[in-house]
């Protein structure tokens, strides 16, 4: 497995990863799957320095398994320093170390920049992803309860944050 930059020809791949857990999963609240606009937005928004990245996990094939993203956290100016992460991964890859290799080298790129503090909601139940965000030093920092609302109920998410200073 390689960790990349995405380039314009994983985007239809990563779209097909996030669609399906638009369709069928809490963990994002969208409820309908962006465009292709949104992804080649993305992709063309990727910027070191305002944290703005765009990774995948590719097999020895070349198939896209799974991606980690990164992007402001609320568009206030103070709150430059502080990103959003996520990481989805193909359910046919799960299992396989795919999103804590991804999430891992997406949070080692970002320790590289000026901002200083990564953050993660996590829709509950997500025991999977509880333990993926804890596994790479995010802390838990409170939940909303029923803060969303999708597949006809209300959903609560937990916040994670990690320090992205080096110490």
């Amino acid at each position: 497995m390689q960790i990349v930059d995405v380039k314009p020809e994983h985007l239809e791949a990563i779209a097909r990863i996030y669609a399906a857990e638009v369709v069928s999963s809490p963990a994002t609240f969208d409820l309908e799957p962006p465009g292709p606009e949104y992804w080649e937005a993305a992709l063309r928004d990727c910027d070191l320095e305002a944290g703005r990245l765009l990774l995948i996990a590719l097999d020895d094939s070349g198939e896209v398994l799974g991606y980690a993203k990164s992007g402001p956290f609320r568009d206030r100016a103070a709150y430059e320093i502080t990103c959003e992460t996520s990481a989805y991964v193909a359910e046919s890859a799960r299992g396989r170390g795919v999103g804590t290799a991804v999430y891992r080298r997406l949070l080692e790129l970002l320790e590289e920049s000026p901002l200083r503090l990564a953050v993660a909601g996590v829709a509950e139940p997500n025991p999977a992803s509880t333990a993926l965000h804890e596994s790479l030093g995010f802390e838990r920092v409170g939940t909303f309860e029923g803060v969303g609302f999708k597949f006809g109920r209300p959903w609560s998410v937990t916040w994670f944050q990690r320090s992205l200073v080096r110490v």
